[in-house]
């Protein structure tokens, strides 16, 4: 059942002014608290939005405006961009269970429409989706957004026949066989690494993921020779190579030969202020990648936040205890002491953070949810509510090279996600929300 009619959740009662605003080409947000993308905060402000993009941002006392632009006075709510999560495999989740049987068109813009209640703006499909497909539901939304996240797809790379987890694996050669479609391209050799960068340049899909990982000695790792020459044509292709990496040990070649980011972060011991030095010189971010494992022992379904998006079998699955969930899962210390000290060496080193959850890797990681868990996570380690949000927004959306979202400026596409308390107070505060507006339209039950 598609996410539109199993509920109306996160305060649908904010959502009424949608029939009247939707009719309008202008729209005037008074009164904000700007939380801009960047680590500005600009307070009393105004901001103008005409044909789906902002025209102006300025003191609420200071902008003149037609007298037929619809004005919302915000009273002080806070503004700020869309969120954006930069790891997610889309597709393969939904509603009724989790696997190939469920990837195609209509569960895509589900997951993407769920996406766009928790207030995200665009998502990062990492690897897992057949090109062709990916590229016409882009071409789709992109006339018609249908209350959707904007999509964003790699290409998948790793040895022959190997690369996701090997459930997943599993579960995208089947999309493969169903469709007809590539989804991952083996990569074997310094010659193909060349040849493979130059089919996705051709492609139009700016991204290539790769993964180097033995997956515990089930698979083979991409060797260095392979994905050195990759990273090389794909630079020259202007394209940029995203990696999963099983290691910090990995990262250091990765980075020597040109990696763009990392999928996971593997913060820990290894990850030593010196690879955090090396991370911020070589221009790269790094997606922490925390929730995944920690969520999984939670009772998830018992947070109503999340709660109002399951269909009622699932809530009760995931709200039971077990010997795999509990209620408040504790933290193990040392492990905890590591993460912070991981944190704070790449807070530190201004090592680029960017937000990404692997949601749809497995099951019951839910999208849009686990985006809010993971910066509370953040915030939890060490990092500020401000610089959680720039995770999620500006450092997002520039390391996706997403030039007209992220930030809230004008020339911007007006993707903005309005919040009824202060997240830099509490970044739990997120949940609160009161609108979302993608490209200037109010978000519709």
């Amino acid at each position: 059942m598609p996410f539109s009619q199993r509920c109306p959740f996160l305060l649908a009662i904010l959502f009424v002014l949608a029939p009247l605003l939707r009719a309008q080409d202008a729209l005037l947000l008074e009164n904000a608290t700007v939380i801009r993308g960047d680590g500005a905060l600009l307070e009393n402000t105004s901001v103008l939005v005409e044909n789906g993009r902002i025209q102006a941002v300025a003191d609420s006392d200071q902008l003149a405006v037609d007298a037929q632009v619809t004005r919302r006075d915000l009273g002080g709510q806070y503004l700020l961009p869309a969120l954006i999560d930069a790891h997610a495999h889309l597709g393969y989740q939904s509603s009724e269970g989790w696997g190939a049987e469920y990837y195609g068109r209509e569960n895509l813009i589900d997951n993407l429409q769920q996406y766009a209640r928790y207030g995200f703006g665009a998502v990062f499909s990492a690897g897992s989706d057949p090109d062709e497909m990916a590229l016409a539901l882009q071409q789709e939304l992109a006339a018609n957004p249908q209350n959707a996240a904007r999509p964003l797809f790699a290409i998948g790379m790793g040895p022959p026949g190997q690369g996701p987890n090997d459930a997943f694996l599993i579960q995208t050669a089947a999309v493969e066989a169903r469709t007809g479609m590539t989804i991952l391209r083996g990569l074997d050799g310094p010659v193909q690494g060349i040849e493979r960068a130059r089919e996705v340049a051709a492609l139009g899909i700016p991204f290539i993921k790769i993964w180097v990982d033995d997956r515990g000695g089930s698979q083979e790792k991409l060797s260095p020779d392979s994905y050195s020459t990759l990273i090389a044509e794909a630079m020259r292709q202007r394209l940029a190579v995203f990696v999963h990496q099983q290691s910090p040990e990995d990262m250091w070649h990765l980075l020597e030969v040109g990696a763009a980011g990392f999928l996971h972060g593997r913060l820990g011991p290894q990850f030593t202020s010196e690879l955090a030095a090396a991370t911020a010189r070589a221009g790269a971010f790094i997606v922490p990648n925390l929730g995944l494992a920690e969520l999984r022992r939670e009772t998830i379904g018992r947070d109503p936040f999340l709660a109002r998006a399951l269909p009622a079998r699932e809530r009760q699955r995931l709200s039971q205890v077990s010997n795999q969930r509990q209620i408040e899962p504790p933290l193990d210390p040392e492990r905890e002491a590591e993460l912070r000290a991981a944190m704070s060496g790449l807070l530190e080193a201004d090592v680029d953070i960017v937000l990404g959850t692997d949601a749809g890797a497995l099951p019951d990681h839910p999208f849009g949810y686990t985006g809010h868990r993971e910066l509370e996570i953040f915030v939890r380690l060490g990092m500020s509510p401000m610089q959680a949000l720039v995770a999620a927004t500006g450092n997002a959306a520039r390391h996706l090279r997403q030039n007209d979202i992220g930030l809230i400026e004008v020339g911007r596409r007006a993707d903005l996600l309005i919040l009824a308390a202060n997240p830099l107070e509490d970044i739990r505060n997120t949940r609160r929300i009161a609108a979302v507006y993608l490209g200037g339209q109010l978000l519709t039950p």
